[in-house]
């Protein structure tokens, strides 16, 4: 019985021998198949796409205590805040002063000293917005070019008029107590004492003005300051020609160029028909 138990074992080693060969084989074949497979020319490449990815880099995910941190993707950078002055379509009626003053501007023996309100609850600087009104005044093309006219920011007495900035429905309520015009929450007007500036066309310029919104902001005050003086309205002098400050540029240009001041560059004075 010992010698049948003995002989059957040495039999079954030998099976067992037998069959480990082959397998042995074959995994090595496997092995060395699948590294010729990511080997190609030095350089790893991908068997799902066929692309070969760069020596060296992984795309493998790191884990465990030591793994390092990834970096967030940075933020996007916020887009700039569109800054736009509401036009309320009425205010208060009451009016802020600008607390500035500047120097006397022109070469007129007795300067006109005015002084700038923004109405209340307008977003819109009294201080900054007299600062543009006094450049706009004292620029080279503007009424000082005539040699006869001077003016003077002040913010307190004695003043000789003021010029207010006002949402369009106080404007026409200022304009109509003043002269009876009726400016349609569209317009500006000079009043007795001073000029009203409405604040959509401070803000929003006009459609028949194509330029920068401070050159509209010069065609209203060397307009109606211009009614100050005492110039009346007038017409396009011709097809392609600078319109006159005084002609009402928002109503048509009717063939003329737009233009925001009342002399050209060669400091001749711009000018027209009068205005029917």
């Amino acid at each position: 019985m010992r010698e049948r138990m003995t002989g059957r074992k040495g039999s079954s080693h030998r099976r067992a021998g037998r069959r480990r060969r082959p397998l042995l084989a074959t995994l090595v074949a496997v092995a060395l198949a699948g590294a010729a497979s990511f080997l190609v020319n030095g350089v790893r490449s991908d068997s799902s796409s066929g692309s070969p990815r760069a020596e060296g880099r992984t795309h493998t995910t790191a884990s465990g205590p030591n793994a390092p941190t990834p970096s967030p993707p940075p933020s996007p950078s916020p887009s700039p805040t569109p800054t736009r002055i509401e036009v309320p379509a009425t205010g208060p009626g009451t009016f802020e002063t600008a607390r500035a003053s500047g120097a006397r501007v022109g070469q007129g023996a007795k300067p006109l000293r005015y002084k700038v309100e923004v109405e209340d609850g307008v977003d819109v600087s009294p201080t900054q917005a007299a600062n543009e009104i006094a450049d706009i005044l004292a620029a080279p093309r503007g009424w000082t070019a005539n040699g006869t006219s001077a003016f003077q920011l002040v913010s307190s007495k004695p003043y000789d008029l003021v010029v207010k900035i006002a949402t369009p429905g106080t404007t026409d309520a200022l304009c109509w107590a003043g002269i009876h015009q009726d400016t349609e929450g569209e317009y500006d007007c000079e009043v007795p004492g001073g000029v009203v500036v409405n604040l959509k066309r401070w803000v929003e310029g006009s459609p028949t003005f194509d330029g920068p919104i401070h050159d509209y902001r010069a065609l209203i005050i060397n307009h109606e300051m211009g009614h100050y003086l005492g110039f009346q309205h007038q017409t396009c002098p011709g097809q392609g020609r600078l319109a006159p400050v005084m002609m009402q540029q928002i109503k048509g240009l009717h063939g003329c160029v737009a233009n925001a001041w009342p002399y050209d560059k060669s400091g001749h004075f711009v000018s027209g028909p009068p205005a029917g």
